[in-house]
């Protein structure tokens, strides 16, 4: 029997600084977006995804 393994939690870090603010940058505006949708019917939720925004912004103005 051959081993497993799972790749749930796994990451791949991110060498090249450009592609890093760009991916940054798309999930940002994808937790914006999100946050916006959602806000009316699960405001807990849409919290979490602002909470999520702000740290995703904060990382990026440190690389900029």
């Amino acid at each position: 029997m051959k081993n497993q393994y799972c790749k749930v939690g796994t990451t791949t870090p991110l060498t090249n600084e450009e592609n890093m603010i760009s991916l940054l940058e798309r999930r940002y505006n994808s937790f914006i977006e999100m946050a916006a949708q959602i806000g009316n019917s699960n405001t807990k939720l849409a919290e979490f995804l602002q909470f999520k925004a702000v740290k995703t912004r904060r990382t990026l103005e440190k690389l900029v």
